[in-house]
């Protein structure tokens, strides 16, 4: 893990691969949750005996959201940023979703800090994330996101 106290500790990991997160498994469970959260009980993630018969996937599939919902979490397994008064999720960029992941799929993120701006003392971290898929060719999703951290002077 690497650990960041300052704008300028930050700025020597520009253009570098920060790392990757332990594998996460994403369970029945986990989905029928997101899904009370989010209100979308769409069958296609919580019919486990539909999934068989009507899914091409023949298996229940967690939601888009619920995978990009993951990131600070994972985020926090790569990089431990001190020294902050605040961070704030600032963005989502050129995201693409490339495949479901299935119930049961065992995901992790991999993430490089692509830029980094200090925008008056607030400084905004631009990483390029994909969430790979275990045993998969292609990840679940690839894109940038953008944090904003308020260090602390």
């Amino acid at each position: 893990m690497i650990v960041i106290k300052s704008f300028q500790e930050f700025e020597q990991h520009i253009g570098e691969e920060l790392g990757t997160s332990s594998w996460h498994t994403i369970n029945q469970e986990q989905i029928n949750k997101f899904a009370d959260a989010t209100l979308d009980h769409q069958w296609i993630h919580t019919d486990e005996e539909r999934v068989k018969t009507e899914s091409p996937f023949k298996a229940t599939i967690a939601h888009g959201y619920l995978t990009l919902s993951l990131i600070p979490y994972l985020w926090k397994e790569i990089v431990k940023i001190e020294n902050l008064k605040m961070e704030i999720n600032y963005g989502i960029e050129n995201l693409r979703f490339a495949q479901p992941a299935l119930v049961n799929s065992e995901v992790r993120l991999k993430v490089k800090l692509a830029g980094l701006l200090n925008l008056r003392g607030v400084i905004k971290a631009t990483m390029a994330i994909e969430m790979e898929i275990k045993d998969q060719r292609k990840p679940a999703f690839s894109g940038e996101v953008v944090f904003l951290y308020h260090f602390i002077d």
